[in-house]
């Protein structure tokens, strides 16, 4: 098969690999239909997260169930699924309280609290690295999907792949950052980053009842971007103090619920374009 591939910082190319094969009785083959590149997946590619082995790339995906391990009950061949990125067993204990990111069976290698750059991992992901599992992706055109019976979910006919493909990822983890802040209604939401995900998380901020939505992000193209598709209020740190900005718009109090849509390599400055692969 085709698949997209990982070699080192700076070299991911389009290569023909192996086809997958069903490994564990829980498994399933998909035939992908749909996939799409994430922001994180630079993180790879810069090398700002450490792979040093050949991988193939990908944890936003859907397709077609193809085979189906000896153990899979809610799933048949042929059946439309989306699966989301986290890889979780569905029985430890996080997985039983619906913390499923944290999964203590999925990435067992890497796993535990200890703090270090090699052991503070939670579940596996999708095509993100060793430490994360070292799962094959889903910029594939086949994918092995572990614990099948668990996180796929069948997609009804009358949405198309565009129309669910955001499911996968990114606007789960814009509500996440909503949903555990726990609105009741009326508050003032302030969303550091405007890249997709804070997109996302300002539509749920809407739903979920906020009063009002700031956007902030260094880049004006997002800013103009969330006002567009959120009708939100914007603020570029570049421009003015942020702090005294939210506090003279919340009449000095600031803002109820603060979420972080940015995670890390926030905004590059000259000597990180020097050292890029």
């Amino acid at each position: 098969m085709k698949a997209a591939v990982f070699h080192k910082p700076g070299d991911i190319s389009y290569d023909t690999v192996a086809d997958p094969r069903i490994e564990q009785p829980g498994d399933v083959i998909l035939r992908v239909t749909s996939t799409a590149i994430c922001g994180s997946d630079l993180h790879i590619l810069s090398g700002a997260v450490p792979q040093t082995t050949d991988m193939i790339m990908g944890h936003e995906f859907m397709g077609i169930v193809e085979e189906v391990g000896a153990e899979v009950k809610n799933l048949k061949r042929g059946d439309r699924v989306i699966v989301p990125f986290p890889i979780a067993c569905g029985q430890c204990f996080f997985c039983n309280h619906g913390a499923s990111p944290s999964c203590e069976n999925s990435n067992y290698k890497h796993y535990g609290p200890n703090g270090d750059m090699m052991d503070q991992k939670g579940a596996a992901l999708f095509g993100y690295t060793d430490l994360y599992g070292g799962y094959s992706g889903g910029q594939a055109e086949y994918v092995r999907v572990p614990y099948a019976d668990i996180s796929p979910r069948i997609i009804p006919d009358n949405l198309t792949d565009e129309q669910a493909l955001f499911l996968t990822d990114i606007f789960p983890t814009g509500w996440s950052g909503i949903d555990w802040a726990q609105l009741k209604g009326g508050e003032v939401v302030a969303i550091f980053g405007s890249g997709p995900v804070g997109l996302m998380a300002q539509k749920a901020a809407w739903i979920n009842g906020a009063s009002r939505v700031i956007a902030i992000d260094p880049l004006d193209y997002r800013l103009e971007k969330a006002r567009a598709v959120n009708n939100v209020d914007t603020l570029n740190p570049h421009k003015v103090d942020v702090v005294e900005a939210i506090r003279e718009m919340t009449g000095g109090r600031g803002a109820d619920v603060c979420v972080d849509a940015v995670g890390f390599e926030p905004e590059r400055n000259f000597m990180d374009k020097v050292k890029q692969p």
